[in-house]
């Protein structure tokens, strides 16, 4: 007999930290490796969020905290989402917690019953269905093709619906993509969830700041009649380039958010006060490098997506925002190269070129991988002359 839970039968670890992590070993063993799957900035945190850290440890603001946040944090969230967002919330409809993945987790333990039906638009964040099956719900993976740029359709979503449908996750900007749905694109969903009243929708909004080309944000909670079934998570990782930091936060319905912090209080209690006072200043504080930022993740988008379209066998589209591109390698997937998945292509390419990057299938979607540009331009260009290279040797 086995001590391990059968629940855990039902889950795979993370592909994108087992790549991170193969990336560190070789460089460790002495290899020239370039990873391309870790999905988080090169930027490091603002000096004034961590002096705002240094700050909160000197006052001794090194105790526990209430469960799901300060009402400072909580505060400086509420006024995020007014001023970023036009959305209003009140105290009571907050929660914060160790990262926006511990919030979609808790969600989940939180609302699933065995059986209940999650739709997940593929590509999909490879932790979406496995966070679903812990929680003893049933993944409905719905296939977006590169046609539709990778976005669910309203037809899609009303195919995919049934009886046993309790949430639908929408991610804009999108990790592995970085496609983003237009205003249209989410009213035209909208249509569909407004008629299916017991369906809630979970936004995950997390990559919000990083965006290119003029793309203009819009949360599904925007919409009147369908905020009060919509959690919108978000956190200050990415935008913040405080992944290390540990702070995610969503905004709800108070019965979510109450049973959210019923499951925070017997897991991980509060989120480190630390974090959470630099997190305050993050929300608060100046917000101009942002978008100084994002252009220069923009520069390294159009280089990467011009290199891609340059090899022979590759296709790339032109994502919209957050920092990966999704190139396809169907091209390479025959006889010749013997190449049957994408998973032998990304095992072949870090093999021989050094590159690790990220199998499609892992996200869902077979024939493409995942490219994370969130590095220097110096290792970008050395990847994409080490990806062509590779790529034009089996043709």
């Amino acid at each position: 007999m086995s001590i391990i839970s059968d629940s855990l039968k039902r889950i795979k670890p993370s592909p994108t930290i087992a790549v991170t992590q193969k990336a560190r070993e070789l460089r460790a063993a002495g290899k020239d490796v370039i990873g391309l799957g870790a999905g988080e900035p090169d930027f490091d945190t603002p000096d004034n969020i961590k002096k705002a850290a240094i700050k909160a440890i000197k006052s001794g603001d090194t105790k526990y905290t209430a469960v799901d946040g300060t009402p400072a944090l909580k505060k400086a969230i509420i006024r995020k989402f007014k001023r970023e967002n036009k959305l209003n919330f009140s105290l009571d409809q907050i929660t914060v917690g160790t990262g926006g993945k511990q919030v979609l987790y808790n969600t989940f333990m939180a609302t699933l019953n065995k059986g209940d039906e999650v739709i997940i638009p593929a590509p999909f964040w490879v932790s979406y269905p496995d966070m679903v099956l812990l929680a003893g719900g049933k993944p409905k993976i719905v296939k977006c093709t590169e046609q539709d740029g990778f976005k669910l359709t309203a037809q899609k979503l009303k195919k995919a619906i049934t009886k046993k449908t309790k949430w639908l996750i929408l991610n804009s900007p999108s990790n592995p993509t970085g496609a983003g749905y237009s205003k249209k694109e989410i009213q035209d969903l909208a249509k569909v969830l407004v008629r299916k009243k017991k369906i809630f929708i979970l936004s995950d909004d997390i990559y919000e700041h990083v965006r290119y080309d003029n793309f203009k944000f819009f949360t599904i909670a925007q919409l009147p009649k369908l905020k009060e079934r919509t959690l919108t998570m978000n956190g200050v990782s990415k935008s913040y380039a405080m992944t290390g930091w540990r702070i995610g936060y969503a905004a709800g319905p108070t019965d979510i958010i109450k049973a959210i912090r019923k499951i925070q209080s017997q897991s991980t209690s509060n989120p480190s006060s630390i974090s959470q006072a630099a997190a305050v200043e993050a929300l608060n504080g100046n917000q101009g490098f942002i978008k100084k930022r994002a252009n220069a993740f923009k520069k390294r988008r159009n280089f990467v997506v011009k290199s891609l379209n340059a090899i022979k066998g590759i296709t790339c589209l032109t994502p919209n925002g957050a920092f990966y591109v999704f190139p396809s390698c169907k091209r390479l997937l025959n006889k010749k190269t013997k190449f049957k998945t994408d998973t032998d292509f990304v095992k072949k390419l870090l093999e021989k070129s050094n590159v690790a990057v990220v199998q499609g299938s892992a996200f869902g979607l077979d024939g493409f991988f995942r490219i994370s540009y969130a590095t220097s331009m110096k290792n970008l260009k050395k990847a994409m002359d080490r990806i062509k290279a590779f790529c034009e040797s089996l043709i």
